[in-house]
């Protein structure tokens, strides 16, 4: 396998080593994930339940399939939350920053292990996690603040100009609005792109956040960085978007529904992490030079 590491690859490349890799260690990835995020899994399906959420089934009535795959999500949507439910949702969301970085910290360990072709468990892998856990913690907190306050306050500005301009005049003011949006999000791409691989930058260089290694190593490679992230998370998404209608229309909102989405959502992040991986170790080497490297250490080692 080191021999697909060692030169820079395409962009179709990137994308069949995600799933040859990712078909080849699934159940070593998976169990990785699957350990590492139990609390998460655990603690939402325990919160549903305290909150009245029914255990195995919950479906809205209807006389086909599809009519009571509507009336839940439509009930779903206009069934006001508790206060208890939207904490277990912070609370989740929370925990959730703290354990599913680790996990893929210890897939990326492992697609290093691939590439330097040496023997890895998923005990092993787990272990070099945690050990970086508070570099990992602390930088994947600080990236989910920053998405947060690039999302939040450009949509605040925008609401109070788009009100101001309704106001002002209803027919023209939308158009402006819809070009701020557009700008906005183009900005936001642009910087998430560039600053996207800050955790392999923690994993392996011991550097935190690593934003700055991350925006050193996409420079020059941003349309085909971009690329790369837009179809392999559309990929993970369109997975889970299936999945997610089949566990609804079989389940409804239930504790299982809840159990089970988690599980297949293991499957799609492990997915993207190994991808999200193969492009860091391919954006290093076109800009750090790791095959003229490892060339002359070959023949240092074939002369000594």
């Amino acid at each position: 396998m080191k021999e697909h590491f060692s030169r820079p690859k395409s962009f179709g490349q990137i994308l069949d080593q995600t799933f040859r890799i990712s078909k080849n260690h699934f159940s070593t990835f998976f169990l990785i994930t699957l350990i590492v995020v139990s609390p998460v899994i655990l603690i939402e399906a325990l919160i549903a339940m305290l909150t009245g959420t029914e255990l195995i089934r919950d479906v809205a009535g209807g006389e086909t399939v599809w009519e009571q795959l509507y009336n839940t999500i439509n009930e779903s949507a206009y069934t006001p939350t508790s206060l208890a439910q939207d904490f277990g949702v912070l609370l989740v969301g929370f925990i959730s920053v703290i354990f599913y970085p680790i996990a893929q910290a210890a897939i990326l360990y492992g697609i290093d292990a691939i590439r330097k072709e040496e023997h890895f468990t998923a005990s092993t892998l787990i272990k070099k996690a945690f050990a970086r856990f508070w570099p990992i913690f602390g930088s994947a907190l600080l990236f989910r603040v920053i998405i947060f306050a690039l999302i939040f306050i450009p949509v605040l500005v925008i609401s109070v100009f788009m009100l101001a301009s309704l106001m002002m005049n209803p027919m023209m003011g939308i158009f402006p609005v819809i070009i701020l949006f557009l700008a906005v999000g183009c900005v936001i791409a642009f910087l998430l792109t560039r600053w996207g691989l800050y955790l392999p930058a923690v994993v392996f260089e011991r550097v935190a956040p690593g934003l700055e290694r991350s925006w050193n190593l996409t420079r020059g490679n941003f349309w085909r960085t971009f690329g790369l992230f837009v179809v392999i998370g559309a990929i993970t998404i369109i997975i889970s978007v299936i999945l997610d209608f089949v566990l609804i229309s079989i389940f409804g909102y239930s504790v299982l529904y809840s159990v089970l989405l988690s599980i297949s959502t293991i499957i799609t992040r492990m997915f993207f992490s190994v991808g999200y991986g193969l492009i860091y170790f391919d954006l290093k080497l076109r800009n750090d030079g790791d095959d003229l490297m490892e060339m002359i250490e070959n023949y240092d080692s074939i002369n000594s």
